[in-house]
């Protein structure tokens, strides 16, 4: 049987959108799907619009109750998800219908062996042998505040951080192909942990899953479009490409990258949930959610 997959949205403070990002995931063409909304801490309607979906079957909306980040807000739904893959879409991405269907049947592809002629022993593996594929990425659009579009469609973006010396054709700042919309294996998580805790963490888990030699297979057709407001990470004065906070954050991941050349180590990052409060929860139902996290009563209520 192909396999369950739990769609994360995490999200703070986007009511204007939030709605069009779930109806996006419900109606994927992919049979077996639950979205999981991780609502963090918002402070707008967001909770209002959310409140529609309280008894879909496929829905479950988690209202964290204090924020996190969106490092945290994404572990949160790996930690809680019972399904056997795991894709991640922000709250402004509009996922073509059948992104997740094609995915999967990447993921779950029999076929996939280590052939000869690659320099297998890097990754970790013996040539011959049968691959299991632990991430299917896919290429995407993006709409900039001006309403231009840019595809982008650069694989080389993968290993930037390894060999910058290859990158001298980009085009558009953010020209990487997508790792968050990626759909990843659930062993992927079982051996990788979880996202680190910086405005970076798609990158970092990016390195770390081509450090671990995880099998990544990309779909080269454009199955998403993101759409950048002013109020994106990479726009806003304090989190965009040039501040100091993501310029830090940078300096870490390349640091980690230094220390796997060096020592060809991959430390995985663990899911730390200990700080998590959930105010509210709809439809826990379909959720792995261990008994000190469930919401009390009266901050349900």
């Amino acid at each position: 049987m192909p396999p369950s997959v739990t769609i994360v949205i995490p999200t703070y403070n986007r009511a204007q959108c939030i709605a069009q990002a779930v109806d996006a995931a419900l109606g994927q063409s992919h049979a077996d799907t639950h979205v999981l909304v991780v609502d963090d801490a918002s402070t707008d309607a967001t909770p209002s619009v959310l409140a529609g979906y309280a008894d879909h079957a496929r829905v479950s909306c988690l209202r964290l109750g204090r924020n996190v980040g969106t490092a945290q807000a994404k572990n949160v739904g790996i930690a809680l998800s019972r399904s056997e893959a795991v894709t991640f879409h922000d709250s402004d991405d509009i996922p073509h219908r059948d992104k997740v269907l094609r995915q999967v049947r990447a993921l779950t592809r029999h076929d996939v062996e280590a052939h000869p002629c690659l320099n297998w022993s890097l990754a970790g593996q013996r040539p011959g042998t049968r691959l299991q594929v632990g991430a299917v990425l896919t290429h995407h659009e993006l709409i900039l505040p001006d309403g231009a579009r840019v595809e982008i469609r650069r694989s080389l973006s993968l290993v930037d951080d390894f060999f910058p010396n290859l990158q001298m054709s980009a085009g558009v700042p953010g020209d990487w192909t997508h790792v968050n919309s990626g759909l990843f294996h659930r062993s992927v998580f079982d051996r990788l942990g979880g996202f680190a805790d910086c405005i970076e963490e798609d990158r970092e888990f990016r390195n770390r899953l081509i450090m671990a030699g995880e099998i990544i297979w990309l779909i080269p057709e454009i199955l998403l479009t993101k759409i950048e407001t002013a109020d994106s990470l990479t726009l806003a004065q304090a989190t965009d490409y040039d501040s100091p906070r993501r310029r830090s954050d940078r300096d870490r991941v390349w640091g980690t990258v230094q220390h796997w050349l060096a020592t060809r180590e991959v430390a995985p990052v663990p899911i730390d949930l200990s700080g998590v409060e959930i105010a509210a929860l709809t439809n826990p139902g379909p959720l792995a959610i261990p008994s000190e996290l469930l919401p009390r009563p009266e901050a349900a209520a």
